[in-house]
């Protein structure tokens, strides 16, 4: 009797288990967050990098290992914002989490981020030293620099205080989701520091009540562009590069006052799911093959030695050695203090 009833209960436990599986292969149940056994979830902006970060890393180099890489598509105040809310759960949603530098170190600062062991990325061995950060590493580089439509803009800038200036009335266009490093060229065009921006603030004031165009995204910036209602701004060179690709009639200039040094990484989420995951994608991140080709696609730095750039595509996505000296790295702690506060002056009042 005993026997008979073991064999009734292990049958019921099969079948139970055979019902759940089968819910969970159509989608009836499972949570949309990261799984071990090869899912990795990558927090990342939308649009071309999305794109890219599958056509160069997801699939040549990810695929082939039995990963499944899914894109949690969101601008980074969101994703950021999730982080903080996700902090306490044991299992967040995200294995990796796209930021610039100076959201990286945000993040790290709220104890948020797993430290790096770069002994699980043999690749790191070839990663630039600036790049190599305790609690994250950088993907791709570039500079905030002017750009500008010749047809349109007569006397070429040749610097931020050129740029953002309000006699190009709404000519002028800056972009929404890059407000911190807008703020700090206008900080930088109006006599103001890094880690004083309030100069720049009564200069942007300037700039929209002469019609300057606010867009929401890198995107809609390029059609602006690519229409000629726009003529004159500031973006990462890299961007440049790739709207010149593109057809897009835009020239480039390093400002006098410094082109503003900027970094995409990506951090590990402390409650990430799937960390050998995560290791594996910043492993293939850094392969010489992905690093080279985001450079052709996309027009950025390679954070990495052993990838060879040709001569003439160091040229136009790279910088002079003078500018190089030149390059103005963000107060990250200025800006993490008080990230919130400029956020809120951006929508508020510079959007309003």
């Amino acid at each position: 009797m005993e026997k008979h009833s073991s064999e009734i209960t292990r049958r019921r436990l099969m079948k139970a288990a055979g019902a759940l599986a089968g819910v969970a292969a159509i989608g009836g149940w499972a949570p949309a967050r990261a799984q071990a056994g090869g899912r990795v979830v990558l927090g990342t902006w939308g649009g071309d990098y999305s794109k890219l970060l599958s056509k160069n890393i997801d699939t040549p180099l990810m695929v082939p290992k039995k990963y499944e890489v899914v894109h949690d598509i969101g601008g980074d105040p969101e994703r950021r914002a999730k982080m903080r809310a996700e902090a306490r759960l044991p299992r967040g949603t995200s294995d990796l989490q796209g930021l610039s530098a100076a959201q990286m170190y945000e993040m790290n600062d709220a104890g948020l981020c797993l430290p790096i062991d770069y002994a699980k990325i043999p690749n790191a061995q070839y990663l630039l030293p600036q790049m190599r950060y305790p609690y994250g590493l950088g993907h791709i580089y570039s500079g905030k620099v002017i750009l500008y439509n010749p047809k349109l803009i007569a006397t070429p800038p040749t610097s931020f205080a050129d740029a953002l200036d309000s006699r190009h009335g709404n000519k002028l266009g800056i972009i929404d989701i890059q407000y911190q490093y807008t703020l700090v060229c206008a900080a930088l065009a109006a006599g103001g520091k890094v880690n004083d921006i309030e100069p720049g603030k009564k200069l942007l004031l300037e700039c929209k009540n002469a019609g300057m165009r606010i867009y929401p995204t890198n995107e809609a910036f390029a059609q602006g562009l690519k229409s000629e209602e726009l003529g004159i701004g500031v973006m990462w060179k890299a961007r440049v590069v790739q709207w010149q690709n593109a057809g897009i009639s835009v020239t480039s200039i390093a400002p006098t006052e410094g082109a503003l040094a900027y970094v995409s990484g990506f951090v590990i989420p402390k409650n990430s799911p799937n960390k050998d995951g995560a290791y594996a994608y910043l492993d293939a991140m850094l392969e010489k093959s992905a690093q080279e080709a985001f450079a052709v696609d996309m027009g950025y730095n390679p954070t990495v030695t052993n990838a060879m750039v040709a001569p003439d595509l160091n040229q136009r996505i790279g910088f002079t050695p003078d500018e190089v000296k030149k390059l103005v790295d963000l107060d990250y702690d200025y800006m993490n203090k008080n990230d919130v506060a400029f956020k809120e002056w951006w929508d508020k009042v510079l959007k309003s």
